[in-house]
């Protein structure tokens, strides 16, 4: 029903609809500012900073879901997967594609020799919650999310 692969520079346009299809899901739309040319560089540039697997429908070869991943560093426990993003189409949801790309970023950060993996899930988001429940996968509190955009900065260092 499903195939998966690593993805590539041509399928940044179909990608970037699904994290625009999930910033929609999610009631921020507006946060979406990547562009394509970004992705392109930050993904296939000199110097990649993410990796990513896309989820294709057998029959069509039309990509219905992804999971966009990059590697951080704990203090506390070394080199970590992170899971950015994991979307799929509303549409193919609840029919095992989002299992396949769970599970095969859970296998690259094992290849890749990680200690682990982490994620982010909204509070209110309960079929994805209860998706990463059937995994065992601890859901943590007391951690607040701290961001700045690149003007916020520009603006204290200036």
């Amino acid at each position: 029903m499903y195939s998966l692969r690593e993805g590539q520079i041509d399928d940044l346009p179909r990608v970037l609809e699904l994290i625009q299809e999930l910033a929609l899901y999610e009631k921020a739309p507006e946060q979406v500012t990547n562009t394509l040319e970004m992705m392109k560089e930050d993904g296939f540039g000199p110097n990649p900073v993410y990796g990513m697997f896309v989820c294709e429908k057998d029959e069509t070869k039309e990509i219905i879901g992804i999971a966009i991943y990059y590697y951080r560093y704990s203090t506390w426990k070394g080199k970590r997967l992170y899971l950015e993003d994991l979307v799929v189409t509303q549409s193919e949801r609840g029919k095992g594609a989002g299992k396949l790309l769970l599970e095969r970023t859970m296998a690259k950060s094992l290849e890749d020799g990680c200690t682990g993996m982490m994620w982010q899930v909204l509070d209110w988001n309960e079929p994805a919650i209860n998706f990463y429940k059937k995994y065992g996968a601890a859901i943590e509190g007391g951690w607040y999310n701290v961001h700045m955009q690149d003007y916020e900065i520009k603006e204290i260092l200036n």
